[in-house]
Parts: structure tokens; sequence; C-alpha cells
């Protein structure tokens, strides 16, 4: 690529879709192909079906590939500690360690890596950051610790790639992370959405209008957030920059997908370098453009454990590359990571999906940070909450908690949300994903488990 180009990769991101697929088909057979003669474990699934590495010889062939379930890859994780049956070369060749940033009772899931990972992992983030506009001249800040949740580790080595200035923000006070911004007059700034929010709270009581700053960029990931409007509209205008969304998994190492420069509303999914599939959660069977369901990815990238047909439970909806117009024939996820299929709470017979609740939150700017809550009232009825901090004195606090009521109800076919305001600084902060809803309903008739989400 050159300076002049918008992309990473010319050839790859401009090409025809009927070019893209053979790609796809051929890539796929060398995956089979390498998880065949490796891993025993997938040998066994694919032979069970059917399926042997010179069998697929169409992108329609690849329902006849078992799934792979988070849940399967945990099992393995306890047969067969630390790291299951599932990789493809031996431990003593890794040379990094990390796990899932987990969920609450559950263990996380462990990978390995190899030299050959990282150089494609940074090789991803580079997709994204050109595509956003990163170039060597910029000087780039990562708010994130540096630890084994992957995060924006491949971000870091992507931007050395690029020819960056990297800042490692890891072990600081929110403080000293917008000082280091300031004084080294970081122009693009990488973090989760809910701690660029935080940044610029900690700003304004510094008495700092991150606005008028030296930073043109906000980069974005971690939470469905980066892809809500209200929210993404509220980052730029604390930051005075763009921001742009991306999205990865621990699983994969990396990022799949990016937003362009040209903000369609969605991300880019990297196609030549993954298989993306969106399918009915329930049924397992596809579904086409214009309709949610449930993302599935086969990764073409990983040097160390093959990835194929892993059912991510996130929610999306695909869209051509060609709503943008940036070039890319990449697909897009309009709208970005959508949630979770498991996010959805159900109140008195109504669902309520919190990435919902927060684009109408995100409305109120005087709103610094929310909490949605969930609890059992009298022993019997299902109560849904939103806390929410107003640090603004000049704000009516009830009349905005009134009318903030009424909208969630009018958006949510009349379920009754009670809002609170709360103390300033009550709320729980987050560097990395936000886990903004409490629930604590009791077990009533058989409703099932409640936990903190």
């Amino acid at each position: 690529m050159t300076t002049q180009s918008p992309y990473w990769n010319p050839r790859h991101e401009t090409m025809g879709r009927d070019e893209l697929e053979a790609l796809q088909v051929r890539k796929l057979g060398n995956l089979l192909s390498w998880a065949d003669a490796q891993v025993p474990y997938h040998s066994r699934r694919l032979r069970s079906a059917g399926v042997t590495p010179d069998s697929i010889s169409s992108l329609d062939g690849l329902k006849r590939i078992p799934f792979m379930t988070r849940d399967e890859w945990m099992q393995g994780q306890m047969g067969h500690p630390p790291y299951g049956p599932i990789l493809a070369a031996p431990q003593d060749a890794a040379i990094r360690y990390h796990l899932t940033s987990g969920t609450t009772g559950k263990a996380p899931i462990r990978v390995l890596d190899s030299m050959k990972d990282w150089e494609w992992i940074a090789e991803m983030w580079c997709y994204g950051f050109w595509g956003f506009g990163v170039r060597p001249a910029d000087r780039v800040f990562f708010a994130f610790s540096y630890g084994t949740f992957v995060g924006f580790w491949g971000a870091h080595y992507a931007c050395e790639k690029i020819g960056c200035l990297v800042l490692p923000g890891g072990n600081m006070t929110t403080e000293q992370r917008v000082n280091q911004i300031l004084d080294m007059k970081a122009t693009v700034v990488c973090s989760t959405p809910t701690y660029a929010l935080r940044m610029a709270q900690e700003a304004r009581l510094m008495g700092i209008d991150l606005a008028g700053g030296p930073v043109e960029r906000v980069i974005l990931s971690g939470e469905p957030a980066g892809s809500i409007p209200a929210t993404k509209k509220l980052i730029e205008e604390q930051w005075g920059a763009k921001a742009g969304d991306t999205a990865g998994m621990t699983e994969l190492g990396t990022i799949m997908m990016f937003e362009c420069d040209h903000q369609p509303g969605g991300a880019h999914i990297i196609e030549d370098h993954y298989i993306e599939e969106v399918i009915d959660p329930d049924s397992g069977e596809a579904v086409g453009y214009g309709e949610p369901g449930e993302r599935v990815v086969t990764s073409f990238g990983r040097g160390f454990i093959p990835v194929i047909r892993y059912r991510t439970r996130d929610l999306v909806l695909k869209v051509p590359g060609s709503n943008c117009a940036c070039g890319r024939t990449f697909d897009i996820y309009d709208g970005g990571i959508r949630g979770r299929v498991d996010d959805m709470k159900l109140v008195r017979g109504t669902n309520v999906y919190p990435r919902a609740v927060e684009a109408i939150v995100r409305e109120y700017e005087a709103i610094d940070e929310f909490q949605i809550h969930l609890y059992t009232a009298d022993g019997i009825r299902d109560e849904i909450e939103v806390l929410v901090e107003i640090p603004d004195a000049s704000v009516e606090a009830e009349p905005l908690c009134n009318d903030l009521a009424k909208t969630l109800a009018d958006a949510h076919e009349g379920l009754r949300f009670g809002v609170k305001k709360v103390a300033d600084e009550t709320l729980p902060r987050f560097e990395l994903k936000a886990k903004r809803v409490l629930d604590e309903r009791e077990v009533v008739g058989g409703r099932g488990e409640r936990k903190q989400a």
C-alpha cells in the first residue's frame, strides 16, 4: 500500500465478490487440511459429519461442518487442562498466553499464540487503523491495562508496523492518562467506549476541555456501545474527534471488523481472513442480508488454534459492502455488534436489551453514568429501574428522570421503568468491558438463575 491509498490491502479490500468467495473457499480447504492433520479433536468432528478436507467446494458446503460452541471449548479445557484438546502445535512453541475477560461465575477461555499468530493479529489491526485514517505521523495512546486480556495488544503492534509513535497507557490513573494524552499531543486514543467517556469526565473535573485538544480520532473496541449512534455522538462531542468502532475476540486473538473513515453506520468484515455467517440462533439456519442473527466465525489466520464455525453469541445484522461509499467490497455489520444472544432480559413478558436501553439513556447529555437494575418486589413481581448520575447541579433531576422513564416505556411496549438519581461517583466505572446490568431477581416460579451481566 502507499500513503495515498485509503486501503491497507487495496487488492483484497476491493476485489469482486466472486473472486473473494473463491479465495475464501481455497483458504477453507487449507484450514480443514491443517485441522484434520494436526488436531484429532477436529478430525473426529469433521469426519463424523462426513467432511474431509477436499469435500467442500463452495461456501454453501459450510453448513455440513458442525458448529463449535463456547461451552464445548470450556468443557474441553476442563477435560484436558489447561488449554483443551484443540491445539495444533506443541505448547512449547507458544510465545504468548491470553484469556477471555470472562463472565461472572464462569472460567475464562485460555489461548496460546505463536509468532505467526502475532504477525497476523497485527496485520488485522492494520486493516482497521489504516481504514479509519491512522497514518505514520500519528501519535497513538492506548488507554488500557497491558494484562492477560487481549484488549488492544494487537493494535499496539499494528501501530508500530504502520510507523506511528506508540504511547502505552498501562498502570496509570485516569488523571495521569489524560495528562499524558495532552503532554504527548496524542492524535489517536484507543479505549472502550465506556472508558472514553470516563476520561472525558475526568478531564472536565480537571478543568480540561478535550474537544480543544490534539486528539483527532478515538478508536473504540470491547463493547457494543462503539456503534450505538447516541454513545458515539457523545464521545465525538466530548473529544472533538471522530470515533470509530472495531470488534474482536480472544478466541480469534484480534479484530474481525472495523469502521472505515466514511463511517457508514457499521463496520466492514475483514472477509479475506474470515468467513462470517449469520444464523438464526434457535434453528441454526442461515439468514439473509438485513436480518438479525447470531454471528458464526471461521478464521484463516490462527497459527495455534483452528477456529471453525465458532458460534460467538454476538447479535449482528449483515448488509452489503456497497452500502458504504469507501469502495470496499467487504460486507458490513450494520450497527456493529448489537449485543449478545443471551443479553436479553425478560421483564413481565417484555424483552429488554441493554443496548437498546443505552441508546436511549445516551440521548440525555446530563447523565454521566447509569446502571440497569432488576429485582423482585414483594417476592412475586419483576421490576426494572435505571440508576443515573446527574452531576450538573443546574439540571432538575426529577423532570429528567420522569421523561427518561416515559421514553423507555414507549420503546418497550409500555413496560414500566423506574428511573432514580443516585449520588455522583457511586456507580461503577470500567476500563475494560462495562457491566451495567445488575440482575438481583429472586428465582420465582422456576424462572431460573439471576446474575450480574
